[in-house]
C-alpha cells in the first residue's frame, strides 16, 4: 500500500499536552500507525465530511484527514471523548 506521511498541527499537539501523562505513549503510537494504514480496523468516517476519520485510543479521539492524491494523513485533534465534537 505504500506508506503515508503523518503530519501532527499545533492545535494537535496542545491537545496531547493536556491529555494524562500514562496514556500519551498508546495515542502517539497510534498516529504513528496511521503512517503505514490510514484507515486502520475500527476507524470511523465523520459525517459531513469526505475524507475526516477518527479512531478510538481509550475514552480519547483522534481527528484526522486523508489526502490520498499527495499521501498525507493530517492529525488535527486529539481530545476526550465528551470534548472532541464540540
Amino acid at each position: 500500500m505504500g506508506s503515508f506521511r503523518v503530519l501532527v498541527s499545533r492545535s494537535a499537539e496542545k491537545d496531547l499536552r493536556r491529555v494524562e501523562k500514562s496514556r500519551v505513549p498508546s495515542i502517539i503510537e497510534k498516529i504513528d500507525a496511521l503512517g503505514d494504514n490510514p484507515r486502520p480496523k475500527g476507524s470511523r468516517k465523520l459525517a459531513g465530511s469526505e475524507c475526516s476519520y477518527r479512531i478510538r485510543s481509550g475514552d480519547y479521539r483522534i481527528v484526522y484527514t486523508v489526502d490520498d492524491g499527495v499521501r498525507i494523513v493530517e492529525v488535527g485533534r486529539v481530545r476526550h471523548r465528551k470534548d472532541v465534537y464540540r
